[in-house]
């Protein structure tokens, strides 16, 4: 896979994990334009490769993302409306593809995990948190909607929730952050964060790349198909992944007590 050059964004991958490091450590990775136009660059980038298992998304310098970046607004306000909205519907279309990433998508957050930082960490498929990190949809409080962010927040903790953080702007630890279900880990220090992130991608990596990518899919159109279209749909899948490549590999791995090959 050949990575696109980015301003905002450090990457680096090894043993078929990409790790994402949001790197605008002067503004607590504020999620500029060029930073979402940079990211999606590198979502599209890894969704047709194969040998990439999983994403990591992290930020720089002990925070996650502060939210959206105040300069690339202030910028916008000299263009009209149009131009507001033009800017927030390109970090929508984030959400949107991160969301649909094939590969599993793991988000470490730390410090400040507000605003479009919020959001990022509602699209991810493992959500490792530190107790101490700082979460919250501040957009109310200034004024403004969290336009993108709301249907996905909606979704990942559910509507009885998802109007209380917003309609209060309220700020919330990881802990409170495990317990509303936003996260699946919320750990005490450092390096219990890194010794979970290595147990999750290493629980990625006993799972067949492409089962887990038509999994996410199912999973994701339970939202919006029909049941009944939904069953029949699984069903064909099913019957293609018994018979293809990875079926035969597995269950004669089973069959003959060894790991399969993507998990060697």
């Amino acid at each position: 896979m050949e990575l696109p050059n980015t301003e905002t964004l450090l990457l680096e991958q090894a043993d078929g994990v990409l790790h994402v490091t949001l790197n605008r450590p002067d503004c607590r990775n504020a999620m500029s334009l060029t930073m979402v136009n940079e990211l999606r660059a590198v979502l599209a980038a890894a969704r047709e490769d194969a040998g990439v298992r999983a994403l990591v998304l992290r930020g720089a310098d002990g925070h996650f993302c502060a939210g959206g970046d105040i300069k690339d607004m202030a910028s916008a306000r000299t263009s009209g409306s149009a131009a507001y909205r033009d800017l927030n519907r390109a970090f929508g279309r984030l959400l949107e593809e991160a969301q649909a990433q094939p590969q599993v998508l793991v988000a470490v957050l730390e410090g400040a995990v507000l605003g479009g930082g919020f959001g990022l960490a509602c699209v991810s498929d493992i959500a490792i948190a530190l107790q101490g990190a700082q979460f919250g949809l501040p957009e109310t409080s200034l004024g403004i909607l969290p336009a993108q962010i709301a249907p996905f927040v909606a979704r990942r903790v559910g509507l009885t929730q998802a109007r209380r953080l917003a309609l209060t702007a309220a700020r919330f630890d990881g802990v409170e952050a495990l317990r509303l279900g936003l996260v699946h880990f919320a750990e005490p220090d450092t390096a219990t964060l890194e010794q979970r992130l290595m147990d999750s991608l290493q629980q990625v990596r006993r799972c067949a790349p492409g089962a887990n990518a038509r999994t996410k899919a199912l999973l994701l159109a339970t939202e919006v198909e029909p049941l009944g279209n939904l069953l029949d749909s699984a069903a064909e899948q099913f019957a293609e992944a018994v018979t293809g490549p990875e079926g035969t590999e597995g269950t004669l791995a089973f069959v003959q007590k060894r790991k399969p090959a993507w998990a060697v």
